[in-house]
Parts: C-alpha cells; sequence; structure tokens
C-alpha cells in the first residue's frame, strides 16, 4: 500500500509544480497577451471605420458648386 501512496504523492507534487509553473508563466505573459489582443482590436476597428467613412460622408456631403460668385454678396459697404 505504500508504494501507491508514494506514487499519488509524486503525481500531486508534480501536478502542484506545473499548475504553479504555468499560472506564473501565464501571469508574466499576460501584459503582452494584451496588447497582442488590442493592437489587433485596435487595427480591425480602424479599418472598419476607414471603409465606413467614405460612404457615410458621400451620403451627407452637398455637391460641390460649379461656379462661385463674390466672395460677400453685394458687396463691402464702408459704415462711413
Amino acid at each position: 500500500m505504500q508504494p501507491i501512496f508514494n506514487g499519488l504523492s509524486v503525481a500531486s507534487f508534480t501536478i502542484s509544480v506545473g499548475v504553479l509553473i504555468g499560472s506564473t508563466m501565464l501571469y508574466t505573459r499576460i501584459p503582452s497577451i494584451t496588447k497582442h489582443y488590442m493592437s489587433e482590436l485596435k487595427l480591425e476597428l480602424t479599418q472598419l471605420v476607414t471603409d465606413m467613412v467614405p460612404g457615410k460622408i458621400d451620403d451627407v456631403m452637398p455637391e460641390l458648386p460649379t461656379s462661385t460668385g463674390p466672395a460677400v454678396p453685394g458687396g463691402i459697404k464702408s459704415p462711413f
């Protein structure tokens, strides 16, 4: 019975060390992982907005005039 308990204790120790090492590695790499996903998200959102904006601007903007008049209608009048 003693060899079974010894094997279980070795397995338990191995699992505990593995969890400790894995969680430590994950904890130290969380900033780089989040920075990577944030940069991907920013890139995707930028591309999405860039694709949407020209179509929306064209719908809202009036057409440019083909001819222009004087800068101030009626000219500038002197107050004197």
